[in-house]
């Protein structure tokens, strides 16, 4: 029997094939495979989305992230969620927004919020949510360790990316890459620190969102960097994107957090591109050091490893990106999540051993 799923994603950030951000990414990723299996796909996101099922969209915010406007747009959310839920009989609902608490659907239909972000900045109220019937799931093996013993966790299921998609062969230019959103905690500054220091061009493609701590950190930190060499080029298509996937000599991962998940980490191994990351959360999972990228501790290795890049086998990453980061390792995974919680199987379990 074909599934409803009802996609809830951020009030903040539109969701589609070029979307900037990875949850954003993934609930795209999902909303097609649902349709291509014959399932029902309602997709609640903000306007300026684009969904292959059913788009309900929601008033995009207009002006900076301020206290009042993220709290009206969390109100329009859960009236949007709400109204979907009166329409149509949905079987789970999927959410993907860090603050998926502030919007949660009314009890009665099961409820799955996929953590996207670092384990410590999810609140106390979206951990432990109060509605029944509600289970949290994180993107990586580090991510779910640290969010500790949690009775809501179901298992880890692992980002996926396009791999065929992204597999395109071109000629490799001396310019290291970034996907990423402009946030101090992504420590662009320094990488761009380290890309001059290597003496090779870098190109930062990404949004600055309206929050005004992103904002000045852009024109505080990133901005007095930027040269003709090293540029922000603003937000890029999935087209341009893989060209600059696959031209790039490395991707740089310069957060200064645990990564949750490192998709673009993930996109670029399957471009063939090696990535040069700090040690953090989820990237350590994902980059193999010596064979698909580099791990490196501060700036001064980072410049180094920027240089020594090309020493990495663009066919190994591409080989690794196939056998363990696909959509189609990921999706069945998340069909089969839905389908237990849809079935009641995971309350009952729970309930039976309380």
């Amino acid at each position: 029997m074909g599934l409803t799923v009802l996609s809830v994603a951020s009030p903040f950030y539109p969701v589609g094939p070029d979307a900037v951000g990875g949850a954003e990414q993934i609930l795209s990723a999902l909303d097609q495979a649902l349709v291509r299996a014959g399932h029902r796909s309602i997709v609640v996101a903000c306007e300026g989305s684009v969904a292959v099922g059913t788009l309900v969209p929601v008033p995009a915010v207009a002006g900076p992230l301020d206290a009042e406007r993220i709290a009206a747009a969390r109100a329009r959310h859960r009236r949007a969620i709400e109204q979907a839920l009166e329409r149509w009989p949905v079987d789970v609902i999927h959410c993907h927004g860090i603050d998926f608490h502030s919007y949660l659907a009314p009890p009665g239909v099961p409820l799955l919020a996929t953590l996207h972000a670092p384990a410590h900045w999810y609140s106390s109220g979206a951990l432990d949510p109060a509605r029944p019937d509600t289970w949290l799931q994180c993107i990586s093996q580090s991510q779910h360790e640290a969010c500790g013993a949690n009775p809501r966790l179901l298992p880890p299921i692992a980002n996926g990316v396009p791999v065929q998609a992204l597999s395109g062969r071109h000629a490799k230019n001396r310019f290291a890459l970034m996907l990423s959103r402009i946030c101090p905690e992504k420590g662009i500054h320094i990488a761009l620190d380290a890309a001059r220091r290597a003496e090779t061009s870098l190109v930062i493609a990404g949004a600055v969102f309206p929050y005004a701590e992103h904002e000045r950190y852009f024109f505080d930190e990133v901005r007095p960097r930027l040269d003709s060499s090293r540029r922000f080029i603003g937000t890029v298509g999935f087209s341009r994107k893989r060209w600059l996937l696959a031209s790039a000599r490395c991707l740089l991962v310069s957060s200064l957090v645990p990564e949750a998940g490192s998709l673009a980490a993930r996109e670029a191994l399957a471009a063939g591109t090696p990535v040069v990351a700090f040690r953090n959360g989820a990237v350590a999972d994902t980059v193999e050091h010596g064979r698909t990228g580099l791990l490196v501790e501060d700036e001064d290795e980072m410049a180094d490893a920027i240089r020594d890049a090309g020493s990495i086998d663009p066919e190994a990453c591409r080989e690794v990106a196939r056998q363990r980061f696909s959509l189609d390792r990921m999706v069945p995974r998340y069909f089969a999540a839905y389908e237990e919680l849809r079935g009641g199987e995971r309350l009952q379990r729970v309930s039976g051993a309380a």
